[in-house]
C-alpha cells in the first residue's frame, strides 16, 4: 500500500486510492500533441504502484526509448461522493499537491494508432512521482495556480491552472458522475504545453504555487 504523505504531517495514513488522469486540459498542450481539445474530460487511470514521493527516482524501462515529463496540478479527494454538482464539489476536496504524469510516448503512440488503451505508457513503477501534499484551507483559489518544471535547472513546463479548459469542480463533477469518488483518490488535473523527452541522470523539479514542490531524478 502507498500512503500520502502531507507537510508538517498534518494528515497521517491516507492510503492512495485510485489515481484518475485527464488528457488535453491545456489548449497549447492539446495542439502540440496535434490533437483537438476534448469537450468533455478524457479520463484514463493509473495505478498506486506507479507513486513515488520526492527525491525518489524515476525509472526508465528497457522496452521504452521516449519518456516524457507531464507537470500537473493533484487533487486529493476527502470524502465519499457521487453525482455531485460542481457547487458541491471542493467540499469533498482534502488537498493538493503537484504530480508528474510520466509517459512512455513511443509506447502511447503506437496504442493510439491502433485505437489501444494507454494503461501500459501511463502504468510502469515510478510513473507518479508526487509531492507532499498540503491541505486544501492554504490554497486561497484552486483555478488560479502557477504551475512549473525544471529539467536540470532550465524551464520545460510553466503555466496556471486558470489556463485549464475545465476547472476542478468541473472536472470533480464529471468524474463523479462516472464513478464514485473515494477518500484518497487521486485527480491528476492535465498537463500544460512543454512536455519533452526525459533521460538518464537528468533532474526534475516542479512548482505548485510556492506551496509544495518535487524533486526527483531519473535512472
Amino acid at each position: 500500500m502507498v500512503y500520502y504523505k502531507f507537510q508538517n504531517n498534518e494528515i497521517e495514513d491516507l492510503k492512495v486510492g485510485k489515481i484518475i488522469c485527464l488528457a488535453r486540459t491545456y489548449k497549447k498542450h492539446a495542439k502540440e500533441m496535434r490533437s483537438e481539445v476534448p469537450k468533455e474530460p478524457l479520463l484514463f487511470l493509473k495505478p498506486s504502484s506507479s507513486v513515488i514521493f520526492n527525491n525518489e527516482s524515476i525509472i526508465i524501462p528497457s522496452i521504452t526509448k521516449d519518456v516524457h515529463h507531464e507537470v500537473e496540478l493533484g487533487v486529493i479527494i476527502g470524502s465519499r461522493c457521487s453525482k455531485i454538482k460542481k457547487k458541491d464539489a471542493l467540499e469533498n476536496v482534502l488537498g493538493y499537491l503537484v504530480a508528474l504524469d510520466i509517459t512512455a510516448r513511443d509506447i502511447q503512440s503506437i496504442a493510439k494508432k491502433n485505437g489501444w488503451p494507454w494503461s501500459i505508457a501511463k502504468g510502469f513503477d515510478t510513473f507518479c512521482p508526487i509531492s507532499d501534499a498540503v491541505l486544501k484551507e492554504r490554497i486561497v483559489n484552486v483555478n488560479n495556480l502557477d504551475l512549473s518544471l525544471k529539467v536540470n535547472g532550465e524551464i520545460r513546463q510553466k503555466s496556471n491552472t486558470n489556463n485549464m479548459v475545465f476547472t476542478v469542480e468541473e472536472i470533480i463533477e464529471y468524474i463523479s458522475n462516472i464513478m464514485t469518488l473515494e477518500p484518497g483518490d487521486l485527480i491528476l488535473t492535465g498537463t500544460p504545453e512543454g512536455v519533452n523527452q526525459i533521460k538518464k541522470e537528468d533532474i526534475l523539479e516542479s512548482k505548485l504555487d510556492e506551496i509544495c514542490s518535487l524533486r526527483v531524478n531519473v535512472k
